[in-house]
């Protein structure tokens, strides 16, 4: 009979075999590369605290898996004859690489698509400007309503990459749910109740109020599917206080006070070969009808951007589970709670500056079409499709009112563009353009005091933008 430390020795994978009483039996070279302090006979969970709960499982006989944070790796937990098998996988395993890998490129066409999009709503409104035949002023909104719709599809792409531009505000917990669920009934139809059980005092989160919406909105709409025409839906608030480091499917929850949010359905769950590929992007159960398979995916990057994490659980009593954890944020000041809402970008009057608005965009058709733009609007513009030649112009003497500049060009980006420019001109206004996220240039805007508005844009949103930038900079 081969002994098991033998042959968990012949196997490459991080391998350890527990006894019936949770002490370790063998361990391979590789498993005890990965954990210090192994020894035959010691305690698994005195290696392992962060897992005690799941190897006390493992050793009645159910399997499971955990995040060890500090070692960046997931722990299978496997029952078997001898007692219990543990695996460690590093968390950045294949399937992770891929999602990453994903992600990027769904952020890399979304970028391109917003500047095409751009053309389309930019070229649309220059067209409005003219008397135009009623017959063709239809046509004209129809173009601007599908680029709409298809902004609206790349913001999705940007949700799931976790690029897209959100305006987070603090709001109570307990508020947005008790608004979202007043407008329930018609979504869910009659045969479905919906209940809540919201722990007082409410606490607050900082999120997008739009795409938080449609967070809530994601989740319900599947709890209605799942649940068919009767059964009952549960919204639960609560609170969590993270002491380490967790890791669950990949997602990492550093130490912290959390507000929790759960979404408890009584459907009839979700199959158990289905619930690890929930959150993949283009996965769907639903194609024949129209399914995305970006629904889900989508909550992931909007909570993921958010802070926080999203967890789903299948309970033995049936249903679905879904548990959203976000930071816990500090309550607007009094005085910001009674305030109007603002726009993103306000629209100051201000008198046309003396002097030329220097704008550079690689992307010669959306270069055009705002250049048209702001001089229609009344502002002096010089264009350029090269960053180099843009930098050059103000080293030579050009001194802009304001430069405006697309991020990503080959070369010299944007950002690059912006700080050289600086060093020549420091008090030079800079608006920045992008179809990613201002996360994306590294906090750049905020720190910088650059502004920053996101493609695809409007010729209203550009204008509004660039006159609240040049107000700013007095």
């Amino acid at each position: 009979m081969v002994a098991p430390g033998a042959l968990l020795d012949a196997l490459p994978q991080p391998l350890a075999l527990l006894d019936a009483r949770g002490e370790l039996l063998a361990a391979n070279p590789p498993f005890r590369a990965q954990l210090e302090g192994f020894a035959p006979g010691c305690k698994a969970w005195d290696l392992l605290p962060e897992a005690a709960e799941a190897l006390a499982a493992g050793l009645r006989g159910t399997p499971g898996r955990v995040g060890i944070a500090r070692l960046s790796v997931s722990l299978a937990i496997t029952p078997c004859a001898r007692g219990v098998l543990l695996a460690l996988t590093p968390t950045g395993d294949g399937q992770d690489e891929r999602l990453a890998l994903l992600g990027r490129l769904a952020g890399g066409i979304a970028h391109d698509f917003n500047n095409l999009l751009g053309v389309i709503l930019g070229a649309a409104a220059a067209a409005r400007v003219a008397p135009l035949p009623d017959e063709v002023a239809v046509e004209v909104a129809a173009i601007e309503a599908a680029a709409e719709r298809g902004a609206a599809l790349v913001r999705q792409l940007l949700a799931f990459a976790r690029q897209q531009v959100l305006a987070p505000r603090s709001v109570a917990l307990n508020d947005t749910v008790m608004q979202f669920v007043r407008l329930l009934p018609r979504l869910m139809g009659p045969g479905i109740t919906v209940e809540m059980h919201l722990e007082q005092p409410s606490r607050h989160i900082l999120v997008d109020p739009d795409q938080w919406s449609r967070v809530l909105l994601n989740l319900a709409v599947n709890a209605r599917e799942a649940m068919g025409a009767r059964g009952r839906l549960t919204f639960t608030t609560g609170r969590r206080l993270v002491l380490a480091d967790e890791i669950a499917a990949g997602e990492v929850l550093p130490p912290g006070r959390y507000v929790t949010l759960e979404l408890r359905d009584t459907g009839p769950g979700i199959p158990p070969e289905v619930l690890p590929r929930i959150f993949e992007p283009f996965y769907s159960t639903k194609l024949e009808s129209g399914g995305t398979g970006l629904g889900l995916a989508t909550v992931q990057g909007i909570v993921g951007q958010s802070g926080g994490r999203i967890e789903v659980e299948c309970p033995p009593e049936g249903g679905t589970l879904f548990r959203i954890l976000l930071p816990r944020a500090e309550p607007p000041a009094e005085a910001s709670a009674e305030a109007a809402p603002t726009l993103p970008f306000p629209e100051p009057v201000v008198a046309h500056p003396a002097g030329p608005i220097l704008l550079v965009d690689d992307e010669r058709t959306l270069l055009r079409v705002a250049a048209l733009t702001l001089t229609q609007a009344g502002y002096e513009v010089l264009s350029q499709e090269d960053s180099q030649d843009a930098l050059d112009a103000i080293r030579e003497g050009l001194r802009p009112v304001l430069l405006v500049t697309d991020v990503a060009m080959p070369g010299l980006d944007g950002l690059e563009l912006a700080r050289a420019a600086r060093a020549v001109q420091p008090d030079l206004p800079v608006l920045l353009l992008s179809g990613y996220s201002a996360a994306s240039v590294g906090g750049a805007p905020e720190r910088e005091g650059f502004a920053f508005l996101a493609k695809p844009f409007t010729p209203e949103a550009l204008c509004a933008a660039v006159a609240a930038r040049i107000a700013a900079s007095g």
